[in-house]
């Protein structure tokens, strides 16, 4: 049960979101026990983003949420991954990327929890 929510500086086109939410379906499989089946991913371009105090650059802000536990060896590789996808689809340089990460026990879906 991940989502991957992106707020992103720059406008996206339809081509380059189905593109994101391929990629970040396969990469999502880096942590063990998830798979796109269960991804969820959003979406926000053209956002107003500020790193350093600077907005002249394309920058990123990636927040994944996942239902339980997973290795820093595997988070590693997500980020690794995540920076690359918005690297080589949407030319955001990795260290204008910012990923964070959010686990829970906590996760209600289809009415209830889990």
């Amino acid at each position: 049960m991940p989502f991957i929510n992106s707020k992103i500086s720059v406008k996206i086109t339809e081509d380059q979101e189905k593109e994101l939410k391929a990629r970040l379906g396969q990469a999502i499989a880096l942590l063990p026990g998830k798979s796109e089946a269960w991804l969820m991913t959003g979406f926000e371009d053209g956002y107003h983003l500020y790193f350093r105090g600077d907005n002249s650059q394309p920058t990123a802000f990636v927040d994944v949420s996942v239902y339980g536990r997973s290795s820093e060896s595997a988070l590693s590789a997500l980020t690794a991954e995540i920076s690359k996808i918005f690297g080589e689809v949407l030319g955001i340089a990795a260290d204008h990327i910012y990923v964070k990460y959010s686990s829970t026990t906590d996760w209600g879906w289809n009415g209830s929890n889990f």
